[in-house]
């Protein structure tokens, strides 16, 4: 190991170098290297950040597949998820392509498209709680992704609309992007407003790329309330915004936030590698 790597990876127990981007969500963790074993006090306090910030980033990391994979595995089970391509070797690792959205979005409207801000595999009764998201050939310019504290953005929320949608279910059906990968699943309905089971804050939680509906109102009810929660999820007071660069990685509380993937590079076939971290399943909070 280089003098670097161990000046790196040798961070002390509560002395992260953590500088929050917005007051609420986001921050950048300088001074560790992702590629090196971190111990389980350094662990604790990057879970802490996430849990805190929503979402963190990291800056110039040099990450193979086993190193990807290996940081990741230490927050929890390794999730694979069926209808993307994957790493031959390590299967939890797969790619997030514009060339690949255009299949799974292929049934999406334009405007739900642009529209689609979204959390992983909320379409499980068990979605992941965590991702771990690495650049790997970006554009030149452009491909930004934007994270939304849905914390915030419940708060924020009209006492009257919050009475509106105190204890409604939406839906989230991802359906016909599984069945062309040969995978089915039912349509799962989760509360909207949800309590996050680790620091019991109340959020906004839709997926906005996966038909969304209000069950037990009218339709145009239900369309009227989502579009006030997608207002929200647009306000750029609640949203920190990311630019990619080379060895960029990102790590998300999916239970904490909503994002928005950036689509101004034209045609360039933009890719970056995801790992997502497996929830337990808290079967009496389903």
């Amino acid at each position: 190991m280089t003098q670097s790597a161990l000046r790196k990876t040798d961070v002390p127990a509560g002395q992260l170098d953590i500088r929050p981007l917005q007051p609420t969500i986001g921050a950048e963790i300088h001074g560790i290297d992702l590629s090196q074993p971190i111990s389980d006090a350094i662990r604790d306090d990057i879970r802490a950040a996430v849990l805190q910030y929503k979402v963190v980033f990291f800056r110039d990391q040099t990450l193979d597949h086993d190193q990807h994979a290996a940081f990741a595995g230490r927050f929890g089970p390794l999730y694979t998820h069926p209808s993307t391509k994957h790493d031959a070797k390590i299967t939890s690792i797969h790619q997030i392509s514009a060339e690949d959205s255009k299949t799974y979005l292929a049934d999406v409207t334009a405007k739900a498209l642009r529209d689609a801000y979204h959390t992983d595999t909320s379409w499980r009764l068990v979605p992941t709680w965590g991702a771990v998201l690495r650049a790997v050939d970006l554009p030149e310019r452009g491909g930004d992704t934007i994270w939304v504290d849905a914390g915030l953005a419940y708060r924020s929320l009209p006492d009257d609309i919050k009475a509106r949608l105190e204890g409604k279910l939406v839906t989230h059906d991802f359906r016909s992007a599984l069945a062309r990968a040969g995978h089915d699943y039912p349509v799962v309905a989760h509360p909207i407003v949800r309590t996050h089971r680790e620091t019991g804050e109340k959020i906004l939680w839709v997926n906005f790329s996966q038909h969304p509906q209000i069950l037990r109102l009218e339709l145009s009810e239900s369309q009227e309330l989502l579009d006030i929660v997608l207002d929200h999820y647009k306000n750029p007071e609640y949203q920190v915004r990311f630019s990619w660069d080379k060895g960029s990685v990102a790590f998300w509380d999916n239970r904490a936030a909503v994002h928005y993937a950036v689509r101004n590079y034209g045609d360039y076939p933009r890719v970056l590698e995801r790992i997502l971290i497996a929830d337990e399943p808290l079967y009496a909070d389903l």
